[in-house]
């Protein structure tokens, strides 16, 4: 877990391309906001971007009639927009914790993103907080909300849900080469934050971003301002492996480069599941260069795509990882190491890429 400030950004889904640009408002992953505790004579408030799960876990209870009475409000007016009324079912510590400017800016931010709760199950405690599945409109996500004697809301946060049988994979099985045929340089890649930023991001914190660097280390060949100007644009992304398509995103606009698409993070993206079950994620294709659908097999080395810019990606790049299920919200990553690939020239087998590698198959 890490402190934050309330107004520090994390997207909903994780953070997709080659850095965070600041500026951009959006909602946070996860936030906790508690009631003060005393702790030798201090008030400690706390406002934490949840990045783990708690350990502690409390199963096998019923829901209390408050909590039920608690959760009903808010989904209510949560739906209505109707966020004064939230703020006034707070307690007095949370009022001061997250003042009702705030409030109204993450549930705003919240709802924008995530749309309307459609369907909300009572799952367990964990710890003081009632956890529910909640269906939006475009995601899902436990809310977990503890109230106090008074049944007044003392601590809240959102978390993407998971379903504690998904199936645990490690590392990737399949035998897999790298998804282009030229040299590519690894922007983001490892398995520390120094190295990969993604590694706060439970579904993608194995991903790669990839670009193509000339002899001076410019992923661009005169000023950068154009797409066109960047070595990976338009450059051909190739299947890893044989597999099934079982999602394409496609039709979004490329970006300038340096301003980045806040509305749908991935950009276009494909997923293909391996016969072993793995789930291969790329993000951020050019516009309309996608050449495979949904349900179509493929084979290893078989076009996909274009290389492009779009969604939450400040440069042409790829984006790719490796998922234990489809779904990128309830989803956790799964460590790839490609089967046979040239590491800064010399051949490496069974290995997993690290930041500034230059990397071909």
């Amino acid at each position: 877990m890490k402190s934050i400030d309330v107004n520090e950004i994390f997207y909903l889904n994780g953070n997709f391309g080659r850095r965070c640009p600041a500026g951009i408002k959006r909602p946070p992953l996860a936030v906790i906001i508690t009631a003060p505790t005393k702790e030798k004579g201090m008030t400690k408030y706390f406002i934490i971007i949840l990045l783990t799960l708690f350990m502690n876990l409390v199963f096998g209870q019923a829901e209390k009639i408050a909590n039920k009475n608690v959760a009903d409000s808010f989904e209510v007016n949560y739906n209505s927009e109707n966020f004064d009324a939230i703020f006034s079912s707070f307690s007095m510590e949370m009022q001061n914790a997250l003042p009702l400017d705030k409030t109204k800016e993450f549930l705003t931010d919240l709802k924008t993103q995530a749309g309307k709760i459609t369907k909300r199950q009572f799952v367990k405690y964990e710890q003081a907080y009632a956890s529910y599945k909640t269906n939006f409109e475009r995601a899902l996500f436990a809310v977990n909300i503890s109230v106090d004697k008074n049944s007044k809301i003392n601590g809240l946060y959102v978390k993407p849900f998971k379903e504690s049988n998904l199936p645990k994979l490690v590392r990737n099985t399949t035998k897999i080469i790298l998804p282009f045929k030229e040299e590519w340089t690894v922007i983001w890649g490892g398995d520390t934050k120094e190295l990969n930023y993604h590694v706060e991001s439970e579904a993608q914190k194995n991903a790669f971003d990839l670009v193509i660097t000339n002899d001076k280390g410019n992923s661009y060949k005169t000023d950068g301002k154009t797409n066109e100007d960047y070595y990976a644009f338009g450059k051909d992304l190739i299947a890893p492996c044989d597999g099934e398509i079982v999602l394409v995103v496609d039709g979004i606009k490329d970006n300038v480069p340096g301003i980045s698409n806040p509305v749908y993070v991935p950009g276009n993206t494909v997923i293909i599941k391996t016969e072993n079950n793995e789930y291969l994620f790329f993000a951020h294709f050019k516009q309309h260069s996608i050449v495979v659908k949904q349900g179509q097999k493929i084979k290893q080395g078989q076009l996909l795509g274009l290389c492009g810019n779009t969604g939450n990606s400040s440069e042409p790049h790829l984006h790719f990882h490796i998922q234990n299920v489809e779904d990128m919200n309830s989803a956790i990553g799964v460590k790839c190491y490609f089967d046979k690939i040239q590491i800064n020239g010399q051949t490496k087998t069974d290995y997993s890429p690290i930041q500034k590698e230059k990397i071909s198959n």
